[in-house]
């Protein structure tokens, strides 16, 4: 992704999750929720584009797009708006959940693999490349099958942290758009580093 004189900020916010209501509040949508916060704060309404197989806002210049496939074709509606409004790769942020991240720990990245992701992997496909900005959510790990933690709904113990972390997700999509990639992975990576090491410590004082 380009920075400097040739940075472009992001046309196109992409947040992942599954439609309907049996998956609302489930930690798998915690892309949707990160963009409709970022609605709410800007007081915008979702249009249901049933040719696109989406729920898109227009912001200005820049678009909010959840789309309404199930999460495994998500690149489907992201490959076509993005074909419409003809918005390059570099110029898409994808936000989503992550396992392999504690929950609620922001990391951006300016691109790279699906990382086990169906829905990055399904938009890699559609679009055809890997280089686009991410914005990945941690879910943290539980013990037993993955896909129960991904569709389970975010417990009351992690209530408190996901409104912190869709708050801190929105100020992260801001300073990629104002700033670049490069200056909001410094703020928020690192701050996602300093949170693991003191939670490190803290175990080790305890043992």
């Amino acid at each position: 992704m380009n920075e400097g004189a040739e940075f472009r900020p992001p046309r196109l916010i992409v947040g992942l999750g599954n439609p309907g209501r049996k998956y609302i509040e489930t930690r798998h949508n915690i892309g949707f929720m990160v963009i409709d916060q970022m609605a709410t704060d800007s007081a915008l309404q979702f249009v249901d584009e049933k040719r696109w197989k989406s729920h898109l806002a227009k912001d200005s210049d820049r678009f909010l797009l959840k789309p309404q496939t199930y999460m495994n074709d998500s690149g489907l509606a992201v490959g076509k708006v993005a074909s419409f409004y003809k918005i390059d790769a570099d110029q898409i942020l994808i936000v989503y959940d992550d396992l392999d991240l504690n929950f609620g720990q922001l990391r951006i990245r300016s691109q790279g693999s699906a990382g086990g992701h169906n829905g990055v992997r399904s938009i890699i496909s559609h679009l055809g490349t890997q280089d686009f900005p991410r914005l990945r959510v941690g879910i943290g790990r539980q013990e037993g099958e993955p896909s129960n933690h991904v569709l389970g709904k975010i417990s009351t113990e992690e209530r408190s942290i996901l409104e912190k972390s869709i708050k801190e997700a929105v100020l992260a999509v801001t300073l990629i758009s104002e700033q670049g990639i490069s200056a909001a992975m410094t703020r928020f990576n690192a701050s996602g580093e300093a949170r693991k090491r003191k939670s490190r410590q803290s175990e080790s004082s305890t043992e």
